[in-house]
C-alpha cells in the first residue's frame, strides 16, 4: 500500500514552486514584450495563413517578404522546417483572395522554393474581443456550477474547496506550461481546458465518494488513514482512465499535425495534472478543512 500522505508536503511545494515560477515569467512576458501571452487570430482579430514550403526557410525572412509587399506589423510562427504561418492585422471577408496575394509575392521573392497555402483563417477585431470575453467566462461559469455540483453532491464546505482549487490548480497549470513553452493561446486551447476541468472533477468526484463511505464505516481511524487508504483503493481505477485517456491524446499530438497540436498538447497536460491534483491537491485541502465525525 502506497502512503500517499507521506509526500504531501512535498508535492505542495512543488506546486507553489510551479506558481510562482508562472507568476515570475509572466511578469518578465509583460515587461519584455507588452503581453504575457500571444493569442491566435481568434481573439486578436486580422488574417493568418499557414504556408507549407518545399525547401526550408527562416520565419524573419518571410516576415521581411510580407513587410516590403505592404502587410506591416506581421508575425511569424514556425513549425518544423517547413510551414511557417503568418498573421496580419488586416481583415478581409475574403481570406483566400490575402492569403493568394501573400503567397504570390513569397513565391516571387522565392523562385526557387515552391509555396502553397495549407490553411487560411480570417476573423474581425471586435468578434476576436468578443470571443475573448465569453472564452474566459466559460471557464469562470463551468467551476462555478462546478462548486454548486461538489458542495450539494457532499454537503460538505471542505469537500467542494479541495475540489475547485484542485481545478484553479489544473488551469493555472496549463497556463504555465503554455506560457513556459511559449505557445500562444487559441480557441482550442479554451476547449481543452473545459474539458481537462471535467475530467478532473470526475476523478476527483470518484475519490471523495470512497473517502465518505469509508468516513461513515470506519469512525474508528484517523482521517489520514481513511484518505490514504481511499487514495489506494480508488489507485487502479485513477491509472487505467488517465492512461487510457492519455494514450489516444499522444496519438494526436505526434500525428495530428498543426491544427491538432496545441489541444492535443493542452489535453495531455491537464491529465497528467488532473489525476496529480486529485491525489495531491483535492484531498490535502479537504483535509485541512474537515473534521473526521
Amino acid at each position: 500500500m502506497i502512503n500517499f500522505l507521506k509526500y504531501r508536503k512535498l508535492t505542495a511545494l512543488s506546486s507553489l514552486t510551479l506558481m510562482v515560477a508562472f507568476i515570475g515569467v509572466a511578469v518578465y512576458k509583460y515587461q519584455t514584450r507588452g503581453s504575457v501571452y500571444s493569442y491566435s487570430v481568434d481573439f486578436t482579430g486580422g488574417t493568418q495563413v499557414l504556408f507549407a514550403f518545399d525547401e526550408a526557410v527562416d520565419g524573419a525572412r518571410i516576415k521581411q517578404i510580407i513587410a516590403e509587399n505592404g502587410w506591416v506589423n506581421s508575425s511569424t510562427r514556425e513549425f518544423g522546417k517547413n510551414e511557417i504561418m503568418v498573421r496580419v492585422p488586416e481583415f478581409e471577408g475574403d481570406a483566400v483572395g490575402l492569403g493568394e496575394r501573400m503567397k504570390s509575392a513569397i513565391q516571387q521573392a522565392l523562385p526557387g522554393n515552391s509555396v502553397s497555402i495549407l490553411e487560411t483563417e480570417s476573423v474581425g477585431a471586435g468578434v476576436g474581443a468578443d470571443l475573448r470575453s465569453k472564452s474566459a467566462r466559460a471557464i469562470l461559469i463551468a467551476m462555478i456550477f462546478m462548486l454548486l455540483y461538489i458542495a450539494a453532491r457532499f454537503w460538505s464546505f471542505a469537500f467542494a474547496a479541495g475540489a475547485i482549487i484542485a481545478l484553479v490548480h489544473d488551469a493555472i497549470v496549463m497556463l504555465a506550461i503554455f506560457l513556459f513553452l511559449d505557445r500562444e493561446i487559441s480557441i482550442n486551447f479554451i476547449a481543452a481546458v473545459l474539458t481537462v476541468l471535467g475530467y478532473s472533477i470526475n476523478d476527483t468526484i470518484v475519490i471523495f465518494s470512497q473517502i465518505r463511505e469509508f468516513m461513515k464505516k470506519r469512525n474508528d481511524v484517523s482521517l489520514d488513514e481513511v484518505v490514504n487508504d481511499s487514495l489506494n483503493y480508488t489507485l487502479r481505477r485513477t491509472m487505467l482512465t488517465s492512461i487510457s485517456t492519455g494514450l489516444p491524446v499522444m496519438v494526436m499530438l505526434v500525428f495530428g499535425g498543426e491544427a491538432l497540436q496545441d489541444f492535443s498538447l493542452a489535453l495531455l497536460i491537464g491529465i497528467i495534472f488532473g489525476t496529480y491534483s486529485s491525489i495531491y491537491i483535492a484531498s490535502p485541502i479537504m483535509m485541512l478543512l474537515q473534521t473526521k465525525k
